[in-house]
């Protein structure tokens, strides 16, 4: 409309304009004078004034008077535009200098009806605290302050006074991230329908960029922080900057896809994404049939409810009828149970019994989600070559473009002593390592046994040196007898752990083997070598049978040009090669601790890290190798061995670190 009123008002002026009045004139630049006494003309039946000078101005009548000449009026100040009334005459507002710009006018009308200019108003107030009670860290508020300042505080989600279509992909993207594991109420959205109020339409805006910048974060680090699980874990991510994530959502052209690039695409965890969907989707199968009470059921005995059984452990063959309960369905009930947190002793007991009558999918669920999570912990970006240990599992493989090169058994960290969870980047392989023992071990555990039988330290192998500082300091010198055999794959870390050979390659053949103290121990240390090196050392000749002519009493690292990253994983949940969804035994708690956080009253810090206390002894533990050759490992003259001391407590009083002059060279003796 306000361009009509402009094309009427100038058509208005230019038809009066022969006709001013000698009571109304412009001082600048001189002009006709209207007679205010005479009426002004209808615009809406007179046509476009012309010009007397002109070629086409219109015959006056011969009794035409000339106008009387008028004096020039003072300056009229401008005034509003008039616009004409219901009969067409305009009102009697004074016109203004039509010299002067009109655009200025123009301007200020637009911004007088911009819908959403009372809410930019409101969002000003972001910098005065007003916002304050919806957004979180006063980092998110500096960062949201900046990014809404830049862009003169023009609303993100809101066009017109309305929510846009950016706004609506995104609240219907965080009102799906259940298929991800999360929980939508953690990102609540606006109802911007049933909002009019520029001040409740701001705070709108306000919720909605927080539960954006949420979820960013939580889809990228995790929703719970790694630290509230458990000491033993580390990971070194950053969460998106929040003014980063708003620009990206203004910049995108699908503001669902850009939220979705903040979740993990590795495709283990896409895979058992997809499990999560098609079990809450309802391919459950746990709505069968229960299993009747009854005595509990060993190996070898008979018993009606075996079918069913075999039937729910997905072990039934069609036709089978069979009652006996042998050893191949004993073997996946302790899978089962170990599954479970129940005791594997693959007999059917009462617990046992009660957890299969149970909604699994509800038990199922959980487990995903815990996994899923602990995904989000990790680099989202793996590596186009890496290294990947499945602690429950006890497996270890290497990946490279996505496609698996090798896979071997390891034994991991008992219960007592974890293998970490994290990622870290091998750097080197040491042939013919030296293992030494961290001094403060040696101070406390070794030199109170070197008191009560001087030889013990020769029989185990040990060499006693002395640091700069005059300490005392033990190390066992390369060669087969080695607590870490001949070869160690070493990637720095704060735990002090890595992987190594083995000389109880008996361990192998066992399903659970979670029987070190942190460190993994490798089947086939020398193909893993063969393996890594021909990637990051391809052409130059490091074959097994290289390898192990390398072997022997002097050691030497193989540095590698391009680091491999490692990660040390926790799935307990996972899709297998073949596509079937696998679950392992928590072995370490960790589903356990995470879901009761997610359950818990915790829940609403439990994005929040933690400052956990840092034990060098409990680093150095898990450090030390097993049982190495020599018989130290079982227990000193058949006394309890050092790790049934530490964990039992000290059976012989500690004595402080000797000190000694220190000797121009190291000193070794066994």
């Amino acid at each position: 409309m306000p361009g009509l009123r402009l094309d009427l008002l100038i058509a208005l002026f230019l038809l009066v304009f022969p006709l001013l009045s000698s009571r109304a004139s412009f001082a600048d630049p001189p002009g006709p004078m209207v007679d205010v006494e005479k009426p002004a003309p209808n615009v809406m039946t007179v046509g476009p004034a012309v010009d007397a000078d002109s070629e086409h101005a219109t015959e006056k009548p011969a009794d035409a008077k000339p106008a009387p000449l008028q004096k020039k009026a003072a300056p009229v100040p401008e005034q509003p535009l008039a616009e004409p009334d219901v009969a067409g005459t305009a009102t009697t507002t004074p016109a203004p200098n039509l010299d002067r710009p009109i655009p200025a006018v123009t301007t200020d009308a637009s911004a007088a009806v911009d819908p959403d200019a009372p809410i930019i108003e409101q969002l000003r107030n972001l910098a005065n605290g007003k916002f304050d009670h919806i957004i979180g860290s006063p980092h998110e508020k500096a960062a949201i302050e900046a990014f809404y300042s830049s862009r003169n505080y023009a609303p993100l989600w809101i066009t017109d006074g309305k929510a846009n279509a950016r706004a609506k992909a995104a609240i219907a993207y965080l009102g799906s991230v259940s298929a991800d594991g999360l929980d939508p109420t953690d990102y609540p959205v606006p109802d911007f329908a049933s909002l009019t109020d520029p001040a409740a339409l701001a705070e709108a805006e306000i919720s909605l960029t927080t539960s954006v910048i949420t979820y960013a974060r939580h889809a990228q680090i995790g929703r719970v922080h790694w630290s509230r699980v458990s000491g033993d874990i580390f990971y070194d991510q950053s969460a998106p900057d929040p003014d980063k994530v708003l620009a990206t959502m203004a910049e995108a052209k699908d503001v669902g896809e850009a939220l979705n690039a903040y979740e993990p695409h590795a495709e283990a965890y896409l895979a058992l994404k997809a499990k999560l969907v098609e079990i809450r989707g309802g391919q459950r199968g746990f709505d069968q049939a229960l299993i009747p009470n009854g005595p509990p059921l060993k190996i070898g005995m008979r018993d009606e409810r075996v079918p069913l059984l075999r039937s729910r452990l997905a072990l039934a063959n069609e036709g089978d009828t069979t009652t006996t309960y042998d050893k191949a369905l004993a073997d996946a009930v302790k899978k089962f149970q170990g599954t479970h947190e129940l005791k594997p002793t693959g007999m059917l007991d009462a617990a046992t019994l009660a957890a299969l009558n149970r909604r699994q999918s509800d038990r199922r669920t959980d487990i995903i989600i815990a996994n899923l999570e602990r995904w989000r912990w990790m680099p989202h970006d793996l590596g186009a070559t890496y290294v990947i240990v499945n602690l429950p599992d006890f497996t270890l493989r290497v990946v490279r473009q996505g496609q698996q090169v090798w896979m071997t058994k390891i034994v991991v960290g008992k219960p007592a002593t974890p293998t970490p969870i994290m990622s870290a980047q091998m750097k080197s392989i040491t042939i013919n390592p030296t293992w030494n023992v961290p001094d403060s071990i040696a101070a406390n555990e070794y030199l109170p046994l070197l008191q009560q039988d001087p030889t013990i330290l020769q029989r185990m192998g040990l060499q006693v040196s002395y640091n700069a500082d005059g300490a005392i300091h033990l190390s066992q010198p390369p060669g087969e007898q080695n607590a870490l055999g001949q070869l160690r794959f070493n990637f720095p870390n704060k735990f002090l752990v890595y992987q190594h050979d083995s000389n109880q390659k008996y361990l192998f053949a066992h399903d659970r083997r979670a029987e070190s103290h942190g460190c993994m121990r490798v089947q086939n240390p020398v193909k893993y070598a063969d393996v890594l090196l021909s990637l990051v050392r391809p052409g130059e000749g490091y074959t097994e049978d290289r390898i192990r002519r390398m072997f022997g009493y002097s050691e030497a690292d193989v540095q590698f040009p391009t680091f491999i990253p490692v990660h040390l994983t926790y799935q307990t949940a996972f899709v297998d090669d073949e596509g079937k969804l696998e679950f392992r035994e928590d072995i370490y708690g960790r589903d356990q601790a995470l879901l009761a956080i997610l359950k818990g009253n915790e829940r609403k810090l439990a994005d929040i890290p933690i400052q956990r206390k840092d034990s060098t002894i409990h680093r150095q533990l898990m450090a030390i190798p097993d049982n190495p050759r020599g018989g130290w490992g079982r227990g000193y003259g058949g006394g309890p061995n050092f790790f049934t001391r530490w964990f039992g407590g000290l059976s012989t009083p500690a004595v402080p670190i000797p000190r000694r002059p220190v000797p121009q060279h190291r000193a070794y003796y066994q």
